[in-house]
């Protein structure tokens, strides 16, 4: 059982240290005709973003997975809500590039504090 709970912890640990996270202001956000939202966050100096997907995702623009799902409105919301208060947010990043191959999905979008 020891053993079981020991590969089980190094598995979750290991999988989520593959997930980028970046914590920055929001400088652009852009929305393209066929749905794409994408934004990019100028780094707060707290260190840059982390490690990034093998899928590519060699730009420092991150991209929301999917628009058309509530948890994307609302991810869409607070990054807009981010932008016009200049407030800091910390994005952590889903490991995947499924919108485009050099863009990280985002997992979280989360305010912080001014």
């Amino acid at each position: 059982m020891q053993r079981v709970l020991l590969l089980f912890t190094i598995f979750l640990v290991s999988f989520s240290s593959l997930a980028s996270v970046q914590q920055g202001t929001v400088t652009n956000v852009i929305v393209r005709d066929d749905g794409l939202h994408w934004f990019i966050l100028l780094s707060d100096g707290s260190g840059e973003r982390s490690e990034r997907p093998e899928c590519s995702a060699t730009h420092t623009y991150w991209m929301i997975k999917d628009e058309n799902t509530r948890y994307g409105q609302s991810q869409f919301s607070m990054l807009l809500a981010a932008y016009m208060a200049k407030t800091p947010v910390k994005i952590t990043g889903k490991h995947s590039c499924t919108r485009w191959g050099d863009g990280e999905d985002i997992s979280t979008v989360q305010l912080l504090a001014h």
